[in-house]
């Protein structure tokens, strides 16, 4: 990753790779992604106030009540509490909407830069393995 990095010009002062496997190897397709300081900055106080409200949430023992509101650790679903931009998100981000693997969020990044920003949800209907009750699954979660 760091060879194609270089090749294209290579990182400006304000990139974190901090959350990049510099070492990794490239295939055919794959999108890269290098966060600045800010952003990850950004996304770390974000995890800490989730983190904070979390605990909060946790049943203390058998007797206390517990709030059935807090997300719990169930990973069976994905869920999300923030909305995604369709426009805008990473191969990551897209994976964690409901439904969407790694192959679909690809085809919707594919989409994305083929035919330019995503006008309406419905563009969605477009690509490949997702239908009516895909979107509707994921609307809730996403934002242009």
């Amino acid at each position: 990753m760091i060879d194609v990095i270089e090749k294209a010009g290579g990182l400006t002062d304000k990139a974190n790779t901090t959350v990049l496997n510099l070492s990794k190897k490239i295939i055919d397709e794959m999108v890269i992604i290098v966060y600045s300081n800010q952003e990850v900055k950004d996304f770390e106080k974000t995890k800490e106030k989730e983190n904070l409200l979390q605990s909060k949430c946790q049943q203390k023992d058998e007797n206390s009540l517990k709030n059935d509101a807090c997300v719990t650790n169930d990973n069976s679903t994905k869920k999300t509490d923030t909305k995604i931009s369709l426009n805008k998100a990473s191969l990551e981000e897209l994976m964690t909407l409901p439904g969407i693997g790694e192959v679909k969020a690809k085809e919707i990044i594919n989409y994305r830069t083929e035919k330019g920003e995503f006008k309406s949800f419905e563009e969605l209907l477009q690509i490949s393995g997702i239908g009516e009750s895909t979107l509707e699954k994921i609307k809730a979660n996403l934002t242009l």
